[in-house]
């Protein structure tokens, strides 16, 4: 980990972006939760020319989940069944309570570190049903879909998923078709070991805007900004991939092959860019008995955030966290107004717990 940390490699790199960058304002997108903290952590936008101005785009799967699903799970929870959840759920805020809540009135929600543990829940709670909260993008999704496999294998029938996942490459599309768009994207490290460096060969193509791969280093993440300096620079943009230590061009067949076993694409709502046609995952009619949507409905009532809230501009990258106004004041991670404080990739618990505002 050291050599992606050096200290005199960094101080090159810095220079190398600071001689290459345009006089022109250049604003760069980060789409991923892991270097949105990264990137507060390590103290990297000071660093950066004036000139260039890096924002946090939707790459926070808990912060991208729309209230109704958060209602849909505080729901479920009063229901004679358990849900299995990741902890950073537990303290999202829904329209009029959380899963915290719910837990401390009695509902049992257990947090668990991988569907693995899940699913063994399962068997040791068996007959009482086990929910899993399958949230995230084409990260996670591959984990829920073998999980459902292997609960179709052993007959494991009190185990179902409420699905709530996403794919990346479409929001990527929106952001780009929107203005203004940003000059170029850091493409998620995590998601691209799944879907492969070609995915955003479109992006490329249809929008003309350069998308480079990082990893979650420091150097990994000024070797990519100062790939796409370079990229602006010259008015060349193209598909990098500086992490191929991890990610290739057609990233895991076997991933995708489970999610394609498991999931088809449907049409997703994003909080802050809406609903995207064909950008979430459904599960399909081959393992509809471990759907948890259509095992136990309930009916919620459509939400919008709270009064003051800016989460969906700050996942958008319009505005940036102490542009909100319940930043820092109302909302803290202590008491989390807006998703995006909650996540421990969160764009605003980023800001507050590393100071970069």
């Amino acid at each position: 980990m050291d050599e992606f940390r050096d200290g005199r490699a960094g101080r090159r790199l810095v220079a190398e972006i600071r001689e290459t960058a345009p006089d022109r304002p250049l604003t760069l997108m980060e789409v991923c939760g892991t270097h949105t903290m990264a990137i507060a952590r390590f103290g990297i936008r000071p660093l950066l020319p004036p000139s260039v101005r890096l924002i946090s785009g939707p790459g926070c799967p808990v912060c991208v989940t729309p209230l109704t699903f958060i209602d849909t799970a505080a729901a479920l929870s009063r229901r004679e069944l358990t849900l299995a959840v990741f902890g950073d759920m537990m303290r999202v805020p829904g329209s009029e309570t959380s899963l915290e809540r719910e837990a401390a009135a009695g509902a049992d929600v257990r947090v668990v570190a991988s569907t693995l543990e899940a699913l063994a829940l399962a068997d040791r709670l068996k007959p009482r049903p086990v929910v899993f909260l399958g949230i995230g993008f084409e990260t996670t999704a591959p984990t829920v879909a073998a999980s459902l496999i292997e609960a179709k294998r052993r007959r494991l029938d009190n185990y179902a998923v409420l699905c709530g996942h996403k794919t990346m490459p479409r929001a990527l599309a929106v952001l780009a078709a929107g203005n203004p768009k940003p000059d170029g994207y850091l493409c998620p490290g995590h998601v691209s070991v799944v879907i492969g460096s070609g995915a955003y060969e479109g992006i490329v193509r249809d929008f003309g805007i350069g998308c480079v791969i990082a990893g979650f280093e420091p150097l990994d993440i000024l070797q990519a900004i100062s790939r796409l300096v370079h990229q602006a620079a010259s008015g060349v943009p193209a598909v990098e991939n500086p992490y191929s230590r991890a990610v290739t061009a057609a990233g895991n067949g076997r991933a995708r092959d489970a999610m394609d076993t498991v999931f088809e694409p449907c049409d997703s709502e994003w909080r802050g860019l809406g609903l995207i046609p064909g950008s979430g995952l459904k599960i399909r009619a081959e393992f509809a008995d471990f759907d948890a949507a259509s095992r136990f409905p309930v009916s919620v009532t459509a939400a919008s955030d709270p009064p003051g809230c800016r989460c969906g501009e700050v996942l958008t990258g319009a505005v940036r966290p102490a542009q909100c106004g319940l930043f820092g004041t109302a909302c803290t991670t202590d008491h989390p107004v807006g998703a995006c404080m909650v996540s421990s990739e969160g764009t605003c618990a980023a800001a507050f717990r590393y100071g970069s505002e």
